[in-house]
Formats: structure tokens, sequence, C-alpha cells
């Protein structure tokens, strides 16, 4: 990719963009294989205004934009500490949501989002990154994959009114 890509962390007042970029990507990679209502539903109460604000005052969840032009073009979730939504064995951080524009897929910006999650775990000195990703996602799964994550167990996701199987996918670190 030739163009220059900035990744820096999301501020308040940048929180209409962060709902915005939550929303949009959430939509484009999920809509197509679920009902509307399911997705109507989770966008309504789970992407909101105060939902949004309420998990970035979260002070053990840090927000990542990947930036183009001054646009948003991705971003990530990275919990700690007790903002991680499963328990873990070792000292980990967890990515909850790491999504790409689909006009940016392909051009290593979900890489470059990984690698500030891996800033990220060596600031937090944890032992691994963790995430779940649905079931039925293969070009995450296989992105995951491609990038050292093995799957280790499921937990159920709530889309709306349907539950959903997530793969719990781990990266070790040295």
């Amino acid at each position: 990719m030739t163009e220059t890509i900035d990744i820096r962390r999301v501020v308040l007042s940048d929180l209409a963009d962060l709902q915005k970029i939550s929303r949009d990507t959430f939509s484009e990679t999920f809509a197509a294989l679920n009902k509307a209502e399911d997705m109507e539903k989770y966008l309504q109460h789970n992407l909101s205004t105060e939902q949004v604000l309420r998990e970035f005052n979260n002070p053990a969840s840090d927000f990542y934009f990947a930036m183009h032009e001054q646009q948003a073009i991705g971003y990530i979730k990275i919990n700690h500490g007790d903002a991680q939504m499963e328990p873990q064995d070792a000292p980990a951080i967890e990515i909850e949501k790491l999504y790409v524009m689909r006009a940016y897929h392909g051009k290593y910006i979900g890489e470059l989002l990984l690698d500030t999650a891996k800033l990220v775990a060596k600031l937090y000195k944890v032992e691994s990154i963790w995430l779940g990703v649905w079931e039925k996602n293969e070009r995450a799964i296989l992105f995951y994959k491609k990038h050292g994550f093995q799957q280790y167990g499921q937990h159920l996701f709530m889309l709306g009114n349907d539950a959903q199987t997530d793969l719990l996918m781990r990266l070790k670190l040295n």
C-alpha cells in the first residue's frame, strides 16, 4: 500500500467518529449473513452513543484508529484487566474489536492494528493476546491463524436475539 496510514489513540472528541466506524464496519461485515432485526437490535443497543461512551470511558479499554487522509478507516478495541470479556489463566489482553472498512481490506491495515495490540501487550507485560471471532467469519479466522493465533475454546455471542458461537483464539507472546 502506497498511502500513509497512521495509527493513533482515540480521544473523547473522536466519539462520533468511533461510533460511526463501529456501526459501519459491523454492518459491512455481518449484515449479509444475519437477520435485519437482529442487526438493528445489536446496533441500537451495543453501538448506541451511550454504550460507546461507556466503553470509551472504561480505563481498562483502549481504542485506536487507523487513519488515512484524516479519515478513520479501521479501529481496534483492546481490553485489559477487568474489562476482558472472559477471565484468563495467565496475564493477557483481549482484542474485543478489530475492524477495517471493506474498501481497505487486503491493504495490511489489520496487520497495523494487530501490531498496535502487540505493543499494548508489551506495555502491560502480558503473556498472550486473545479474542473471540464468529465461527462463520472465515476471512477473520484465516487472518488470525496467519498471524499465529490458535483456537482454544468458544463462547456465546448474542446478536440481537440470535445466539451465535465465537471461537476463542490466542496468540502466545515471547
